[in-house]
């Protein structure tokens, strides 16, 4: 479902870009709004969810596709955490379609997937660990790494119940628009994948606007 904002960039109280390959981590307060804005098109945000007040609560696929009974996530979805709390709403959409079940890419993965050769390269989970590390504060470790949201991202399912990932439906200034139903810490992982075509094979920059 495609649904257009109604809030003006010019009114938002946070604005950050945020480089492909780099993460971006911060508090979102109940009741404020915030947009991933794909600047360039066909870019995946891999993003993970967690409760501000006890990070032990976290974002669930499960939850969440079991109450909407649907695969994807678009305008009216409600993110569901662990304990099958709301903990967002999306809000608006103009992509129309993200992924929530193909998971993120990780230095293993990347060998399972493309070659032994493909180890080495920067993948989400890097990214994730990174953010992690440089915020021990907020008491959050790998072990917490879990279920992600993949903004952007296309993973059709095959007539056998497989996976592929395609080429993105994204394009230039396409977004997508998430309001708080509780404090979460929100952590994107702007995806540095080059071995599948979900940003066709180009990682691109991403912005990040906050609104009370």
């Amino acid at each position: 479902m495609v649904r257009e904002s109604l809030l003006n960039a010019e009114n938002a109280v946070l604005r950050e870009v945020v480089r492909a390959g780099d993460y971006w981590l911060k508090e979102i307060k109940k009741g404020q709004t915030f947009r991933i804005l794909d600047l360039e098109g066909n870019q995946a945000a891999d993003t993970l969810f967690y409760n501000a007040d006890d990070p032990s609560e976290r974002y669930s696929a499960t939850d969440t596709v079991r109450e909407q009974r649907n695969l994807y996530l678009t305008v009216g979805s409600q993110l569901r955490s662990n304990l099958n709390n709301v903990m967002l709403e999306i809000v608006a959409d103009t992509c129309g379609r993200h992924d929530t079940i193909g998971g993120a890419c990780a230095t293993e993965s990347n060998t399972v997937r493309y070659s032994l050769e493909k180890r080495c390269m920067h993948a989400c989970r890097d990214s994730w660990m990174l953010a992690l590390a440089e915020h021990e504060h907020l008491g959050i470790s790998k072990r917490d790494i879990t279920h992600n949201i993949n903004f952007f991202m296309n993973v059709p399912v095959t007539r056998d119940g497989g996976l592929t990932f395609a080429d993105g439906i994204s394009a230039p200034g396409k977004y997508v628009e998430l309001r708080a139903c509780m404090n979460v810490i929100v952590l994107i992982s702007n995806c540095p994948q080059l071995n599948n075509p979900c940003n066709a094979y180009n990682p691109t920059p991403i912005e990040v606007l906050v609104w009370n």
